[in-house]
């Protein structure tokens, strides 16, 4: 199993760890915490139990740890507490859906068990944890979520998308990039992950990359986790055209606005209560509340949620329209890591804050990755299979 990343320049560049995940060796403080160590990097190979076991090898001491800190954290976001024999029956609901809908995933979860030598119900808690925690928290006082772009170069191979990623939890120590190549497939993808999650935000080796953000409303249910339906978006499909599709066979367990570009299209798709509605365009902005007619009647955001959405929306619009159309990927990282976009740490660890910026080029097949300090030099994954075949 091998792991790297590439320089700023690049070149390849070997991880400097055993897991890619210890400290930063430099003294500094953090939000009232220790400096976030930089994220990990793992390079999975193999059949689906087999990638799993290989991500809960190289996370093992993450994930117990994550794991053992209130129960995935669980319970610092929480008034009551939950215990995983409380929560048994919504999960084995859970694993129906996901064995279900997406069997080769069901797989990679138990492999992840077997190789983190942790609990099969554990690691499906992995997976659905945003969905635990929900979200009868609306009425607090505005927070941030993420803020997603894209803008497709239909002459040249400038089309990104590019998205900060608001989380609560401190999920900075949690953060890692895996590469996955499945046997039978020469697609590669490669995901942003916390957690232990298969997937959260990515781009496969055919040029299509998937951003998610949060929106609230509808009745949450037992069924797939969106971030495991990006996970297989970018198992499955090689363009816009293809994800749409395959994500029009999906119930998704919650609600949700996922962001497709490939290097000649972008659509973004809103998900609630079973119902999808697509916006295909050019560019596309999407921060946390509705944008399709249809869906804003049933949008939950409390009004300051709502404003701070429109806020963040507002300030992205504003800054895209300046930027260049061959705007550098560290120019798109920079419109996404000053405020009101960027949302930074204040001690809360159930305020949502900005855990990590990203900026992919479909057609480069490069995923560049900021944390949450946004002063620090921004690290380059790459999908080594890349074949730009990708289009709408």
């Amino acid at each position: 199993m091998e792991r790297y990343e590439r320089n700023g320049s690049g070149g390849p560049k070997p991880s400097t760890t055993g897991t890619g995940t210890e400290g930063d060796s430099r003294e500094g403080e953090f939000g009232g915490r220790a400096a976030p160590p930089p994220a990990g990097f793992v390079r999975l190979t193999g059949g689906p139990f087999e990638l799993g076991r290989q991500h809960g090898a190289a996370r093992a001491v993450e994930l117990r740890a994550f794991l053992g800190d209130g129960l995935a954290r669980l319970n610092h976001l929480n008034d009551t507490p939950l215990t995983l024999d409380g929560l048994r029956p919504t999960i084995a609901a859970f694993r129906r859906e996901i064995e279900a809908a997406v069997p080769e995933l069901a797989e990679e979860i138990r492999g992840l068990a077997e190789g983190a030598g942790i609990s099969h119900e554990e690691a499906l808690l992995l997976q659905m944890r945003r969905e635990v925690v929900g979200y009868q928290d609306t009425g607090r006082p505005p927070q941030g979520d993420c803020t997603t772009y894209t803008r497709v170069d239909p002459a040249g191979p400038h089309s990104v998308l590019a998205q900060t990623v608001d989380l609560n939890g401190n999920l900075d120590d949690q953060t890692c990039v895996l590469s996955v190549a499945r046997t039978g497939t020469r697609r590669e993808v490669l995901t942003l992950s916390f957690g232990g999650l298969l997937g959260y935000l990515g781009m496969n080796s055919d040029g299509l990359a998937v951003g998610i953000n949060l929106v609230l409303g509808g009745r949450w249910r037992a069924g797939l986790p969106p971030y495991l339906a990006v996970r297989h978006v970018l198992d499955t499909a090689g363009s816009v055209d293809e994800a749409l599709g395959v994500l029009e066979g999906l119930k998704l367990a919650s609600s949700r606005s996922l962001t497709l570009c490939d290097p000649r299209g972008a659509a973004y798709t809103e998900f609630l209560d079973g119902r999808m509605h697509t916006v295909r365009a050019p560019r596309t902005v999407h921060t946390n509340h509705f944008l399709h007619r249809e869906f804003i009647p049933y949008d939950k955001l409390n009004v300051f949620a709502r404003n701070s959405s429109r806020r963040r929306l507002d300030a992205c619009t504003l800054r895209l329209d300046a930027l260049p159309e061959a705007a550098l990927p560290t120019e798109h990282l920079a419109l996404l890591s000053t405020p009101p976009i960027f949302v930074p740490d204040n001690g809360n660890i159930r305020r949502e804050r900005t855990v990590a910026v990203v900026a992919m080029r479909p057609a480069f097949g490069d995923l560049h990755l900021l944390g949450s300090r946004p002063s620090e030099p921004a690290r380059v994954f790459g999908a080594r299979a890349l074949s730009g075949a990708a289009g709408s």
